[in-house]
């Protein structure tokens, strides 16, 4: 086994320390090869060291521009400070440089809804879906950020996608909920907000419109 192997194994068990010296290893053995530092970097997320963890990104995109995981951990860095436009820059970049997975459209997605531009949102985050068909909470930000577009159709028969990837879903249901109630069905918005309390006893909002529901009824 290599030395990247051991460290990413380290890491899974929590061993920090010896993931870092394994790492440091490897930086020192290919000095110019930036996935080292994109694993040290990844390493320094996971101990909650975001600042390094950045200046290690960084240096990887200095060693190599094209090196799509480097943007990629660096755009998790900026979400994780809230400079999300930033972000969104860097999850753009993961994008061009070939990392095009769900987690990268679902992450500049969520970038774009933070800037309160959900309607550019909806692309990446329909994307994202696409890519990850079988993810509920993937597929439920899409309708999510569809809903507050107003896209409101649209987003019913994503938040019964969710229901039909995971069946016990307590925000689609209350979702669902707000969707019937804004269609004048208030017994079928009734049978959601039960629904999700069901689910998730301690869901404030379902407690609240269920209470509201049932005493226009």
């Amino acid at each position: 086994m290599d030395k990247t192997s051991q460290a990413i194994q380290y890491m899974q068990k929590q061993k920090f320390e010896e993931a870092a010296k394994l790492f440091n290893e490897t930086i020192e053995d290919n000095p110019k090869d930036p996935i080292g530092y994109v694993n040290f970097g990844n390493l320094l997320m996971h101990m909650e060291d975001n600042d390094h963890a950045q200046q290690f990104f960084e240096k990887a995109i200095a060693l190599d521009s094209t090196t799509a995981t480097a943007y990629y951990g660096l755009g998790n860095v900026l979400y994780e400070k809230e400079q999300f436009n930033e972000a969104q820059i860097a999850y753009q970049k993961t994008i061009d440089a070939g990392l095009q997975e769900a987690d990268v459209y679902f992450m500049l997605g969520q970038s774009v809804v933070n800037q309160n531009q959900t309607k550019l949102a909806i692309p990446y985050l329909m994307r994202a879906a696409e890519l990850a068909a079988d993810d509920a909470e993937i597929r439920f930000h899409y309708g999510l950020a569809l809903a507050q577009a107003e896209y409101i159709k649209e987003a019913e028969v994503v938040f019964h996608a969710v229901l039909q990837l995971e069946e016990k879903h307590a925000d689609a249901h209350y979702n669902l909920g707000v969707i019937a109630m804004f269609y004048d069905k208030p017994e079928e918005a009734l049978v959601h907000f039960k629904q999700a309390l069901e689910i998730q006893p301690n869901h404030v909002l379902a407690a609240n419109a269920k209470n509201k529901v049932e005493e226009a009824l």
